[in-house]
């Protein structure tokens, strides 16, 4: 096993698939989904503020839920990545910052941010492809879409962005803004927006 996990409890066949969707995939597709939202919120005849909500949500969730699993399998995997993952983190506070500043005048920087994210994080998840399993890569991606679940709904730039310490604060943060997005009914998903992106 090149990454390292938990393990599992004894299979009871060697063709044994745990149920579920690859980390790669999953990332895959979450990065399509934020580009054809940024499309919709910059592009001509839009009114960005109705999906700001969902689009700081969406990629907070996305960014705690990478720093949490995605990256650490990759830093595990492929030491080579090292250096690379350090910059998707530091990348990723500043994306934090700029989302937590964000107005309709800030749309462009945040989305030039994203589109660097894509980029860099993809080559990421390529290097991962590499050297893990399938089975790695579907564990992997059922910790990332629980982590999504439990993650903040609004950036925090401050909070820990390596493990251990991101998966204590960062749950426990999410809660706190779960409570305040429900008191003042703030959408945060993308099948709230009238058009969510597919991806």
């Amino acid at each position: 096993m090149t990454v390292p996990l938990p393990p599992l409890p004894p299979a009871p066949d060697e063709g044994y698939r745990p149920g579920g969707r690859s980390i790669a995939d999953i990332v895959d597709s979450e990065h399509r989904q934020l580009l054809e939202l940024l499309g919709q919120l910059t592009g001509p005849g839009t009114t960005p503020q109705e999906g700001l909500p969902v689009l700081t949500a969406v990629l907070s969730r996305h960014l705690s839920a990478e720093e949490q699993y995605l990256l650490p399998a990759v830093r595990a995997a492929a030491p080579e990545a090292v250096e690379r993952v350090e910059k998707e983190i530091d990348a990723d506070a500043a994306l934090l910052t700029a989302l937590k500043a964000l107005g309709d005048d800030g749309l462009d920087e945040v989305a030039e941010r994203v589109r660097r994210h894509v980029e860099g994080v993809g080559a990421l998840v390529a290097a991962l492809r590499a050297v893990a399993t399938e089975e790695e890569l579907i564990r992997l991606g059922n910790r990332l879409e629980i982590a999504e679940e439990a993650a903040p709904t609004r950036p925090h730039p401050a909070t820990p962005a390596t493990p251990p310490w991101n998966r204590i604060v960062e749950p426990a943060v999410g809660v706190v803004d779960k409570v305040r997005d429900v008191v003042t009914g703030r959408p945060t998903y993308l099948a709230d927006l009238p058009e969510p992106p597919r991806g």
